[in-house]
């Protein structure tokens, strides 16, 4: 985009004494001559650029207009770098190349993709992320309202919703927002939201609650469980729970963890197999008892 190109020459002149036509046009891959109509749209924008021929010459800005451009140092460049290029792989319009160039030199290490902080948010659905993402974004900062079908154990349901923010929590991408069916804030999971559309019904952004802002009300309910573990999942354990999580016994690893979702918590511990055993509390044990009960029934007709 042109603005963005603008803002990029300029950019370039703030943090180098002279640049010449050529090397700008190299830079942004246009021709010389685009160049000198963007230094003239410059110019008209009041920004006081001064051109010199010949020798040792080329583009400049003028003494004395220079702004201070090491406004962050370093490290930050370089934590801000990372943000940026980790939201550029969930982004159908990258920016993260022309935002650093604004930030620092086009020689600045710190800043550049290979730098030794790497973040990808995406998925192996990227394609559809970013369209989700996407849409989304226009819907919030159009204040419209989203339909979408919205997958879960119980089934699908279709869903509309005041959208205000997207988030990137707990390993997932959510949609936060005012659902209008259950008239109460709900955050929706991107992975299983689908045939998302924005509508042309506006809406006034609802004051958000601190338990929602903050997610805190996603852990208001918790329950404790007791595992007994074999010692050959224990890498699981640290990569989850950390190394305190387990107490070492002749038996196996007791850990005594807490959760807020029943059915979330099952799913996990049959993901272990037989090398997990539920103690306490009895009706989970119990539970867990029928089910596998059920899984081998259907086994046995094989």
């Amino acid at each position: 985009m042109k603005i963005d190109r603008l803002m990029g020459i300029l950019t370039l002149l703030l943090q180098n004494d002279t640049m010449t036509a050529p090397a700008l046009a190299s830079r942004f891959e246009v021709s010389r001559r685009t160049i000198m109509r963007d230094i003239e749209t410059l110019c008209q924008a009041g920004i006081p650029i001064v051109t010199r021929q010949g020798g040792g010459g080329g583009i400049s800005i003028m003494e004395g207009y220079k702004v201070q451009k090491n406004v962050l140092t370093k490290e930050e460049r370089t934590w801000l770098a990372a943000g940026l290029q980790g939201l550029d792989s969930v982004s159908k319009t990258p920016l993260s190349k022309e935002l650093l160039l604004k930030l620092a030199p086009e020689q600045d290490a710190a800043v550049s993709p290979a730098g030794c902080i790497y973040i990808d948010l995406a998925s192996h659905y990227k394609d559809s992320l970013e369209e989700k993402i996407a849409l989304l974004e226009q819907a919030v900062t159009k204040r419209r309202t989203v339909t979408f079908d919205y997958y879960y154990s119980k089934g699908t349901v279709q869903r509309e919703v005041e959208p205000l923010q997207i988030e990137f929590r707990w390993q997932s991408w959510y949609l936060l927002g005012w659902c209008t069916d259950r008239q109460d804030f709900r955050r929706f999971k991107l992975g299983r939201l689908w045939n998302a559309a924005m509508t042309e019904t506006s809406f006034v952004p609802r004051d958000l609650p601190a338990d929602k802002v903050h997610a805190t009300d996603a852990f208001s309910d918790q329950h404790t469980i007791q595992i007994l573990f074999d010692k050959s999942v224990r890498f699981r354990l640290i990569e989850e729970y950390g190394p305190n999580c387990y107490e070492e016994q002749d038996e196996g690893l007791l850990s005594t963890l807490e959760y807020t979702n029943k059915a979330y918590i099952i799913s996990w511990i049959l993901g272990y197999g037989d090398l997990a055993e539920v103690l306490h509390p009895p009706e989970i044990r119990k539970e867990l008892c029928h089910i596998l009960k059920k899984a081998a029934e259907k086994y046995r007709k094989t």
